[in-house]
């Protein structure tokens, strides 16, 4: 699953990396232990253009009575993302890029959970495959998503079973294409991003606890 990341990255960064025209929100404040519940950044295709903006992160499927169902909804399982009616419809319409530069998963021991920052590459800023809902009642509406994982690569399979679906640059674009919605060219994106071009080091136990967020979460442990 995928529980926790970081986006430390500049805005003008992301703006220039995502090919983002509109951006609604400012995230020059470093974020080093993002949660459940947050807003979360993201970028959907807005007509011709990549446009950026926030999303509460935990689904709320559009039929739902009971927002409360967004704490069991943080992940969806790509492979079965299309048989679910929390997920199905989001899938085929309503899909997001997730921005990040590292994610944390716990490594398991005999005794302890060793908690791992995860990143691609040299550190820089990657897109997890999203879906995201448009909910309301009587009295508000509340955009939110969800973040899609597959299957572990080697590098993950020695931390945990499974991992997000990382986008390629070539698949962002496919996701993000709201006319698709074949199953076959989808599934094609939430593959298991290449082992060999990631990285893993272990950090402090501070982000075990979403109240903490400060630098010291993404420090690697001596």
């Amino acid at each position: 699953m995928c529980g926790r990341f970081s986006l430390t990255t500049e805005l003008d960064v992301l703006l220039e990396r995502f090919q983002i025209e509109q951006t609604r929100i400012d995230i020059d404040t470093p974020r080093f232990n993002i949660a459940p519940t947050q807003q979360v950044p993201t970028v959907i295709r807005a007509g011709e253009s990549n446009r950026m903006g926030t999303l509460r992160w935990g689904l709320i499927p559009f039929w739902a009575k009971d927002p409360s169902i967004s704490n069991k909804l943080i992940n969806a399982r790509s492979e079965t993302a299309d048989q679910k009616a929390s997920f199905k419809h989001a899938l085929k319409k309503r899909r997001c890029l997730i921005l990040s530069d590292g994610f944390y998963e716990w490594r398991r021991t005999k005794d302890r959970k060793i908690p791992m920052r995860i990143q691609v590459r040299n550190g820089e800023p990657f897109a997890m495959a999203g879906l995201w809902e448009k909910w309301h009642d009587n009295t508000s509406t509340i955009y939110t998503c969800t973040i899609l994982t597959t299957e572990a690569n080697e590098l993950m399979a020695e931390i945990h079973n499974r991992m997000p679906v990382i986008l390629t640059k070539e698949t962002e674009s496919i996701w993000l294409d709201a006319s698709l919605s074949d199953l076959k060219e989808l599934n094609k994106c939430m593959k298991p991003f290449p082992s060999s071009e990631m990285n893993a080091y272990e950090v402090s136990t501070l982000v075990n606890s979403p109240k903490n967020e400060e630098p010291e979460c993404i420090l690697p442990v001596n």
